[in-house]
């Protein structure tokens, strides 16, 4: 009798411990932060597509404040609609989503830490982490220069003060979506200052697809 209730009772134990869920890859889960989802974003959408949709409002309204740069006004209202996709913490309304490519690429940056930190991380995602990491990087630098640029650009007394900051802020959010050849080698990359959003993201796909994750 004893050695049946305790065949059972072991058959029993097993069959609860199959049935829970197999503990995840901690790295693929902060993956999955920075493309596919998070908890407070937009539509909860992962960091990096939040920025990158972020970035592209902010690069519509750079081209519409430079599209009449007679205009101080227009360039004026513009740019405070580029600071809000940029920063909303300091431009509270505007035609972006509320979150902003700063807080959505310190996501990004943060996550793709965890994830390269994390217990068993492979050596790809290692290794395009770092790359992730230094485009975000820039991005971030880019970021506080626009927001500076700007910061100039609502205090100019006339149109031809505004002018020239607004024709730099233009390129410098350029830059923060495609990066920008620093070194004049014909190519943009991760590493120097020279990556952006889209950098970052072609280096997630490297990743997730040594991971086998799409």
């Amino acid at each position: 009798m004893l050695r049946k209730v305790t065949l059972a009772a072991t058959v029993a134990s097993f069959a609860v411990l199959s049935a829970l869920p197999v503990q995840a890859n901690e790295s693929h889960a902060h993956i999955g932060h920075v493309m596919t989802k998070w908890k407070d974003t937009p539509d909860q959408k992962g960091f990096l597509p939040v920025a990158i949709e972020e970035a592209k409002v902010a690069e519509t309204h750079a081209g519409l404040a430079a599209s009449d740069q007679s205009d101080l006004s227009s360039m004026q209202l513009h740019s405070r609609h580029v600071l809000h996709a940029l920063d909303p913490s300091v431009e509270t309304s505007g035609p972006g989503a509320g979150f902003g490519v700063l807080k959505a690429t310190e996501g990004t940056h943060s996550h793709i830490g965890f994830a390269a930190g994390s217990d068993g991380a492979s050596d790809a995602v290692k290794l395009h982490a770092t790359h992730v990491s230094a485009a975000a990087e820039a991005v971030l630098k880019r970021t506080e220069e626009v927001k500076t640029l700007i910061a100039g650009i609502l205090a100019a007394p006339d149109d031809k003060t505004a002018a020239p900051m607004v024709e730099k802020m233009k390129a410098s959010v350029s830059a923060i979506t495609i990066g920008e050849d620093l070194n004049g080698d014909g190519s943009i990359g991760w590493a120097d200052g020279e990556g952006g959003l889209a950098v970052a993201k072609t280096h997630m796909g490297f990743m997730m697809d040594a991971e086998g994750l799409q």
